[in-house]
């Protein structure tokens, strides 16, 4: 590399650290596992899109050398609908069929929105309304998120916490939503797996593995030949090229916890990652682009007025197998 584009290189890093820099973040560890997230905010925060939950956005997570996250995407606007990095969680609208165009409904974690058509779209951004109010407390190895909103028709506290236990190589996510409208909250969330390990492209080093035998529901796209499924596991017979993706829905689960159970792993550089929950799946998707591949498995909500309703999230980070080269 000459001078020359060295000096440019050199440049465009620093302005594109400078760039990112200007974002509210805050940093956990508890020695073992450390996490960068950006917080949100409505005017300077990283991302002010109307699909993923606004907390818990994680720049990076750190074990053993190994990031499990990371911008997996190529172009940033911090109003795109997936300008999102690590496990973000996204809720079904509320009260959106029930209103004709220009009404109001509700998207937990973002806020009041603007209905603009006939059909909710995830893909698209809606005009804000009402940002709620965040309150965003941290100790060296968990931060809070608390996000209220009062509205005419439906009303939230909700408190998502992302611990690093101390001793441990796990990171958990505990959720408290509580009602505080009159409506019954019935909704879905899902949580969206943008894992991105040690930055590696999606490839026949990945693999995807449950504890049941996988099936594909007969709908969507389908995994084509770029992903086959192995009995419980899912994986990748050849390197994507760029703008190729793979969306399934799985099926094989029962109605028990314990089927919330999923490990990601990396044969190349050795990393992996096993998921678990303490509630079922009410539903399984698979996606996955040339830069990343995700899982998603989703929960039913429903809540009526006054009460709250819980659920936890746990993340174990570990070494795997690696594969000789």
């Amino acid at each position: 590399m000459n001078k020359a584009i060295l000096l440019i290189s050199c440049l465009f890093s620093t302005v594109f650290k400078n760039a990112f820099s200007q974002f509210p973040k805050a940093q956990i560890t508890n020695g073992i596992v450390s996490a960068v997230l950006y917080l949100p905010d409505s005017v300077t925060g990283y991302y002010r899109g109307t699909r993923f939950d606004w907390s818990g956005i994680n720049a990076e997570i750190i074990y053993d050398g190994h990031n499990f996250s990371g911008q997996w995407f190529e172009q940033y606007d911090p109003l795109l609908h997936d300008a999102v990095m690590g496990p973000v969680e996204a809720f079904a609208p509320l009260g959106y069929e029930e209103l004709s165009s220009g009404g109001q409904f509700v998207v937990i974690g973002v806020g009041v929105l603007q209905k603009q058509d006939s059909n909710y779209s995830p893909y698209r951004l809606y005009k804000m309304i009402n940002h709620g109010r965040w309150k965003i407390s941290t100790t060296p190895n968990r931060i809070q998120f608390i996000h209220e909103l009062h509205d005419s028709n439906y009303s939230y506290k909700y408190e998502k916490t992302e611990i690093l236990p101390k001793g441990k190589a796990r990171m958990i996510l505990i959720h408290h939503l509580k009602n505080t409208g009159k409506h019954i909250m019935k909704t879905q969330v899902y949580d969206h797996n943008f894992f991105l390990i040690d930055g590696q492209p999606t490839g026949p080093a990945f693999e995807i593995i449950f504890p049941f035998q996988l099936t594909e529901k007969k709908e969507g796209q389908g995994l084509g030949e770029k992903i086959s499924i192995a009995g419980n596991r899912i994986v990748v017979n050849r390197s994507f090229l760029k703008n190729e993706q793979a969306y399934t829905i799985l099926e094989g689960y029962g109605q028990t916890s314990k089927d919330y159970d999923i490990r990601i792993e990396n044969h190349k550089t050795g990393a992996g990652i096993h998921i678990t929950a303490n509630r079922p799946v009410s539903k399984l998707v698979f996606w996955a682009c040339s830069t990343i591949l995700c899982p998603e498995p989703y929960m039913d909500l429903n809540i009526r007025h006054g009460e709250t309703v819980t659920w936890k999230i746990s993340y174990q980070f570990y070494s795997c197998k690696k594969d000789s080269l």
